[in-house]
């Protein structure tokens, strides 16, 4: 099975955006979406990992999708606002590397 690479995914949102979904929501309803999605995130993994327990014939949900559903909705917001994640995350690992090269390793 070939990988995705991240700009291969936001292209593959914004084609599936317009082709399906009818074009965007507003930014603003995207970051809604997002932290709605955040929150099943944060359900599931509270409930199976966590101290809370699920309710009796509660949905357990798919941590997996949960999570892909949330990679969808940023992949839209940064497809909005002209953000490339590819650029985005070496950037952002690259300054996690020179902040915290020695940080955690220090800490005993």
């Amino acid at each position: 099975m070939e990988q995705t690479t991240i700009q291969q995914y936001q292209d593959q949102v914004d084609q599936w955006v317009k082709s399906y979904g009818a074009g965007y929501f507003s930014e603003l309803t995207n970051l809604a979406q997002l932290v709605e999605e955040v929150g099943e995130v944060a359900r599931i993994m509270s409930r199976t990992y966590g101290d809370q327990n699920f309710k009796k014939g509660d949905n357990k949900g798919s941590l997996e999708d949960e999570l892909a559903d949330v990679m969808f909705v940023l992949c839209c917001i940064a497809n909005q606002t002209g953000v490339d994640l590819t650029k985005a995350v070496q950037a952002n690992m690259e300054k996690k590397i020179s902040r915290d090269k020695e940080r955690y390793l220090e800490k005993e």
